[in-house]
C-alpha cells in the first residue's frame, strides 16, 4: 500500500473509472498518497439509481441474511486490516497502530449490527373491539446517503453502514476527499463480502459532491458526520421531507474536582486531548480544574504531554501523535495557543512548530488560559488544550455548558454526589466519569444543541433507519 492508490466509483457492484482525477497528498511526507475520480452529477445519479433499484429486494431480505452479510463484512475488513490501516495513515496521518485499532472497531460494529438486524421487532396493540387487531411493524426508510469524515473514515462509516444495512436500507456513501483510499479499500471489502449489486455504492469527491447527493430527490435519509458549518449547509440542501442524522462535534470540556484521582485524570486528559492529533469530535478542548488541585494536575499533565512522541505514523507505527491532516488545522491550532498565551496563559508543553516541520506539531498544553480565550471557547480540532482554574464544581459546570456544542463532557471525581449532580446538570449527549471513552457500540451516541441530532451506536443507531407502519385488521371470526 506504499504506492499511490487510484480510487474509482463503486456503483451497482462495479468499479467505474471516470471523471476529473484529483490527488491526495500524505500529510507526513507531502508525497502522493492516492488519486481519485471525482464524481459528477451523472455518477451521483447512477449511484442513487442503483440504490433505489436494489432497495425493494434488499428491504425484503430477512434480518438474518442481512446480519450474516454484515458479519462477513467485518471478517473481510479484518482480513484487509493492514491495507485499510495503511490508507488511513498515508492519507490522514494517524499512527499505523492506531489505524489498525480503528479497523477492529469497524469489525466490532459489523458484528453488533449483524445481530441487531435479527432483532427488529414489532408489536400488537389492543383495540376497543375484539373484531380488530392492530399490528405495528417497523420498515426501512429507503435509500440512504452517508457523508463520512476524514478523521475516522473507516470506523464512522461503520456506524452508518451497520445501522442502515441492518435495518434494510440501501446506501450511497460519499467519502472524504482527504481519505479516498479508505473508501476504495472498503468498496473492495463490500464486493468481497458478497452484498448484492446496488445495496452499497461509494463515490468520491468534496463538499459539492456531497451536496448533490444529499439534495437528490430519491434519497430518503442523510447521515452526516462533520463540522457544524458544513452541517448547516447540508441542512439547507436537503428537501423538507428528507430525514437527517447529524453529528457535528463541538468544544468538549473536562472537569477535575478536588476529589479526583489526579494521576488517572491527567492520563485521561492527555489521551483524549491528543489522540489522532486532537482531530476527534469528542477530543477534550478545555479543562476546568478546582483551584486547590490545579498546580498538581497541571504538572502531571505537562509531564505526560512532553513524553508523547511525534512522528510519521507509517514509518514509526508506535508514534503517539502524527501530523495534522491539513494546513488549516495546523494554523488554527497555533492561533489558539498564541491567543491564550498572549492573554496570560502559560504554555507548559509544546513548541510553536515541531522539528519535523510541515504539518507536524508538538502537542500544546496551556494552563491559566482565560475562560473566554479561543482555546477555551472554540473547537480547536488539533493538538492543543487549555486549562483554567475554578472555585467550585458549579462554576465548572456553568463554563462547560456555556460554550456552543453538546456532544461529550468528561468528569473526574471520586465523590458519588458530585458524579450524580454533574451528570444531571451537564447538557451533553455523552458524559464520561473517570474515563475518556464517551462512546461504546452498544449504547446510543449523539449530540445536543449545536452538536447535532439523532443517535448512532446501540439499537438506536439502527432504529434511526426504520419507520413505523400500523396494520389494522378487521376480522369477524
Amino acid at each position: 500500500m506504499t504506492s499511490p492508490l487510484h480510487c474509482t466509483a463503486y456503483v451497482d457492484g462495479e468499479f467505474r473509472p471516470g471523471g476529473e482525477r484529483l490527488t491526495r497528498l500524505n500529510p507526513a511526507t507531502g508525497e502522493v498518497a492516492a488519486t481519485f475520480d471525482r464524481a459528477d452529477q451523472s455518477v451521483v445519479d447512477s449511484a442513487v439509481a442503483a440504490a433505489v433499484a436494489a432497495f425493494p429486494a434488499w428491504s425484503r431480505t430477512s434480518g438474518f441474511e442481512r446480519g450474516a452479510l454484515l458479519r462477513r463484512l467485518g471478517e473481510v475488513a479484518l482480513e484487509r486490516l493492514d491495507d485499510l490501516a495503511a490508507t488511513m495513515t498515508l492519507e490522514q496521518g494517524k499512527p499505523l497502530n492506531e489505524a489498525r485499532g480503528e479497523v477492529k472497531k469497524f469489525a466490532q460494529a459489523m458484528r453488533f449490527y449483524g445481530e441487531e438486524a435479527e432483532r427488529i421487532l414489532g408489536e400488537t396493540v389492543p383495540n376497543e373491539s375484539t373484531d380488530f387487531l392492530s399490528v405495528v411493524q417497523r420498515e426501512p426508510v429507503g435509500p440512504v446517503a452517508a457523508i463520512t469524515p476524514w478523521n475516522y473514515p473507516v470506523e464512522l462509516l461503520g456506524w452508518k453502514l451497520g445501522g442502515a444495512l441492518g435495518a434494510g436500507c440501501t446506501m450511497v456513501i460519499k467519502d472524504s476527499e482527504y481519505t479516498p483510499g479508505a473508501g476504495q479499500v472498503m468498496a473492495e471489502c463490500l464486493d468481497a463480502a458478497g452484498f448484492p449489486p446496488g445495496v452499497v455504492n461509494i463515490i468520491h469527491g468534496a463538499g459539492d459532491v456531497g451536496a448533490m447527493l444529499a439534495g437528490h430527490p430519491d434519497i430518503a435519509k442523510v447521515a452526516f458526520t462533520g463540522s457544524n458549518a458544513t452541517g448547516q449547509k447540508l441542512f439547507r440542501t436537503v428537501s423538507g421531507v428528507t430525514q437527517l442524522t447529524m453529528e457535528l462535534g463541538g468544544s468538549c470540556p473536562m472537569i477535575v474536582t478536588r476529589n479526583a484521582d489526579l494521576e488517572l485524570a491527567a492520563a485521561g486528559a492527555v489521551r483524549r486531548s491528543f489522540r489522532n492529533a486532537g482531530q476527534i469530535c469528542i477530543a477534550i478542548n478545555r479543562i476546568y480544574v478546582e483551584r486547590s488541585v490545579m498546580a498538581d494536575f497541571s504538572d502531571r499533565m505537562a509531564e505526560l504531554t512532553r513524553a508523547l512522541t511525534v512522528g510519521d505514523g507509517f514509518a514509526d507505527p508506535d508514534s503517539d501523535v502524527g501530523p495534522v491532516t491539513m494546513e488549516e488545522i495546523r494554523s488554527r491550532t497555533a492561533q489558539h495557543v498564541v491567543d491564550a498565551v498572549s492573554r496570560g496563559g502559560r504554555q507548559l508543553a509544546g513548541a510553536d512548530d515541531h522539528p519535523s516541520g510541515g504539518l507536524f506539531r508538538s502537542p500544546a498544553l496551556v494552563v491559566d488560559a482565560p475562560v473566554d480565550s479561543q482555546i477555551m471557547t472554540a473547537e480547536t480540532f488539533g493538538p492543543a488544550v487549555g486549562v483554567a482554574a475554578v472555585d467550585s464544581l458549579d462554576e465548572a459546570v456553568a463554563h462547560a455548558n456555556g460554550v456552543a456544542g453538546g456532544l461529550a463532557a468528561y468528569l473526574y471525581t471520586e465523590d458519588l454526589g458530585e458524579t450524580m449532580r454533574a451528570g444531571r446538570e451537564l447538557d451533553f449527549g455523552n458524559v464520561a466519569v473517570n474515563n475518556v471513552d464517551a462512546g461504546i457500540i452498544n449504547a446510543p451516541y449523539g449530540g445536543r444543541r449545536e452538536s447535532g441530532f439523532g443517535s448512532e451506536h446501540g439499537r438506536e443507531g439502527l432504529e434511526g433507519y426504520l419507520q413505523y407502519k400500523h396494520l389494522r385488521i378487521r376480522h369477524t371470526h
